[in-house]
């Protein structure tokens, strides 16, 4: 694995670490093949019930690396088509963050900005330290936005708001961002691994194949029809129920105790 992303697997929740602080974690390619080596490997990893994505040092990912940018370096090939198709292919890193059968929460403290942003958004949920700033910057450098940005914003806080964060570029800070519901919950930066690893944890040690479930019947509700999303509950919902855990629920509920879930 690249040493630009860091991979930690304890008690259930995989921690990944992008790690370039000296450049705010700007984006590059051996980040993002990083990223697409482990996101699905972890998400076959029965060992694994949530994932947490975070950045090194004192910002989570200030998105394309300018520096490169301006050098000439960042993208690859010679024509249109070529660059376009190569950035299309590291741009599953969001598709995988988004629709992995696994939980997955970015974990933000510093600077989400443009790409950094949008792959935050890709994430099922958001915990903010309290010095977060997240920022589209895309008008900033002359670019429409890419890794998927567009669609998840829009999702979380509707059109018009979606367009004027875009157009403008302004920034949002932690309790802004909590307000229009970009982030889930906000927290004391001291407290911020603490109270993200306690939240992965819970979810992890929770029933797995239902969350699996769950997360496909988020997603289709997204761009789904009604009675599309439907078909999928009354699918889903009755698989569950000849799982083990949901026998064990049962059972824990008729004795007063509470469930421990095994995954299957």
């Amino acid at each position: 694995m690249s040493q630009d992303l860091l991979e930690q697997v304890k008690d259930g929740v995989a921690l990944l670490t992008m790690n370039r602080p000296d450049r705010l974690n700007a984006l590059s390619r051996g980040m993002l093949d990083a990223m697409l080596e482990a996101l699905p490997r972890l998400a076959a990893d029965p060992s694994v019930g949530a994932v947490i994505l975070t950045g090194a040092g004192r910002g989570f990912c200030s998105g394309g690396d300018v520096k490169a940018m301006a050098e000439g370096t960042e993208a690859e090939g010679e024509t249109l088509e070529s660059r376009a198709q190569a950035l299309r292919s590291r741009m599953e890193v969001s598709r995988w963050l988004h629709e992995m059968p696994k939980p997955t929460i970015a974990m933000v403290r510093g600077a989400a900005a443009g790409a950094g942003l949008s792959i935050a958004l890709a994430c099922d949920l958001r915990v903010a330290s309290d010095n977060a700033r997240f920022v589209t910057a895309f008008a900033r450098v002359g670019y429409s936005g890419d890794f998927g940005g567009s669609f998840y914003l829009t999702q979380l806080v509707g059109t018009a708001k979606a367009r004027e964060l875009y157009y403008t570029a302004d920034p949002v800070d932690a309790t802004q961002a909590q307000a229009l519901g970009l982030v889930n919950r906000v927290v004391a930066d001291a407290k911020l691994e603490e109270e993200t690893t306690a939240l992965a944890q819970r979810i992890a040690s929770g029933p797995r194949v239902a969350l699996a479930y769950m997360k496909r019947n988020m997603n289709a509700a997204e761009s789904g029809s009604l009675g599309e999303l439907l078909d999928l509950e009354a699918w889903h919902h009755t698989r569950t129920g000849f799982t083990d855990d949901h026998r064990e629920a049962a059972r824990a509920f008729v004795e007063k105790r509470a469930p421990v879930f095994k995954g299957r």
